[in-house]
């Protein structure tokens, strides 16, 4: 397994289908937590290794949408891939909010959050990430096997609030199914156990249990989130070295969303920081209101509807209408957006670079090129990263701004520096990748940045304001 293959472990629980009537619409306050962004090494620099950077974001991405992907297939796709693993095994009134981090010294590009999980409660730093279901940590559950101990590890033997799920249950049997729940059952408490690998060999298997959060409110209180489900993972060929796991925010029952904003009025919202950004600036990860109802930052929300449809849930879908260059429409086929028709759109939190499927790719593109061939043009090898040039003199002025259109009437428009973005000292490129169409768009983080993102579950709508995050 390759140094930055374990990013597909982190989405291993995608592709949950979510249930009705999931979160209560009372508010009961707000929840919070610093969210950091994690992406580059310390102690490293220069434009080689910044290239190097960019070329493991771009790599991630790809073997995160082909997961995200593959999600579309539906329930008897999990059903057949549970299948064929099991084969395979026989053969061998507050608020809640905590700080959320830009941290590229990490080395990985993606945001993090520190979460206190068990009793007593524990620090866990984990990927906030809007595509997976499961909140679990790398953790020693069997202490009676050798296995490598380290800081950011649980203990479920330490914690008095750790309770595993039976594998004899209906939730394991059946709910759990299309989080990869194995169908193996030694004893009726045994726990109900997991296992999913990938063809490059690298793998993830552990077991699921409810576990108690530790959550600390905007009002200065405290409040414990009882019931969460997490997981208690195990990894083969690949420890996971800047993070200890994951926090699921999708829109699934399974999901840590589910919990929070049933606590926390159904809703959760964060803002990122600059993906360039050190791991001392940082923002935070709400879950209920943040602003006060007057503040001129919810003066400026703009709404619109998600898509809470096959194929698209558990991610975030939205329903756009088209894109524009310079104020100029583009002719991208309206096939392009719709999920049932073998497009669509996704937020996601998880995936650095834009994705944009390549009938919209090629438009835009092409309606930004004459802008940016005022500037030398240079070959980095960055794959699929098409259009890179030398920055000196570059003016975002000169850059036309780019709009997403929203079939509501909302209209998102980016600052040009996150969709021209930095690759290196002195390198630009255009932060967007082609996909392969059939398939759908996802808009990602750093196009996000600069921007509160508001997902309001209880109402079905996602809403976004330009924010300076800080």
């Amino acid at each position: 397994m390759t140094g930055k293959n374990w990013l597909l472990l982190l989405l291993i629980f995608i592709g949950c289908q979510a249930r009705a009537s999931l979160i209560s619409s009372a508010d009961g306050g707000s929840m919070e937590l610093e969210l950091v962004r994690v992406h580059g090494r310390p102690g490293e620099g220069g434009r080689g290794a910044e290239l190097d950077l960019t070329r493991e974001v771009i790599s991630e991405d790809i073997r995160r949408y082909r997961m995200i992907t593959s999600k579309r297939r539906g329930e008897n796709a999990a059903l057949a891939r549970r299948k064929a693993r099991e084969e395979d095994y026989k053969n061998g009134d507050t608020s809640m909010e905590t700080p959320m981090i830009a941290a590229r010294d990490y080395g990985i590009g993606q945001y993090v959050v520190e979460l206190k999980v068990g009793t007593p409660p524990k620090k866990f730093r984990l990927i906030a990430d809007t595509g997976s279901d499961l909140t679990w940590m790398r953790c020693m559950y069997d202490l009676r096997r050798p296995q490598h101990r380290r800081p950011g590890m649980f203990l479920p033997a330490n914690s008095s609030t750790f309770a595993t799920i039976p594998c004899s249950s209906d939730i394991c049997k059946v709910d759990l199914v299309e989080l990869f729940s194995l169908a193996q059952c030694p004893a009726p408490s045994s726990p109900c156990a997991y296992d999913f690998r990938y063809t490059d060999g690298s793998s993830a298997k552990g077991i699921f249990a409810y576990e108690t959060v530790s959550a600390d409110l905007l009002s200065g209180g405290h409040k414990k989130l009882k019931g969460v489900l997490v997981g208690c993972s195990k990894f083969i060929n690949q420890m996971l070295e800047p993070v200890d796991g994951v926090l699921g925010l999708a829109n699934s029952e399974y999901s840590f969303t589910a919990t929070a904003a049933r606590e926390f009025g159904g809703k959760f919202s964060y803002c990122m920081v600059d993906h360039l950004s050190h791991k001392n600036l940082s923002n935070y990860l709400t879950f209920g209101s943040r602003a006060q109802p007057r503040s001129p930052l919810l003066a400026d929300m703009r709404y619109t509807t998600l898509v809470h449809s096959r194929p698209l849930i558990p991610l975030y879908g939205v329903d756009i209408l088209g894109m524009s260059v310079g104020g100029t429409i583009l002719g991208i086929p309206v096939q392009v957006w719709a999920s049932n028709s073998g497009g669509g759109t996704v937020v996601d939190s998880g995936t650095s670079l834009t994705m944009l499927a390549d009938p919209a790719y090629q438009l835009v593109f092409g309606a930004l090129e004459a802008s940016l061939s005022k500037y030398k043009r240079v070959d980095k090898d960055l794959g699929p990263l098409e259009y890179c040039f030398d920055s000196t003199g570059f003016k975002e002025s000169l850059i036309p701004q780019l709009a997403i259109h929203f079939r509501d009437g909302a209209v998102f428009e980016p600052p040009v520096k996150s969709y021209v973005i930095d690759a290196a000292p002195g390198i630009k490129c255009l932060g967007l990748l082609s996909v392969r169409w059939p398939g759908h768009s996802v808009i990602g983080n750093i196009l996000q940045q600069n921007h509160l993102w508001e997902f309001n579950i209880a109402e079905g709508k996602l809403g976004f304001a330009p924010s300076s995050c800080v």
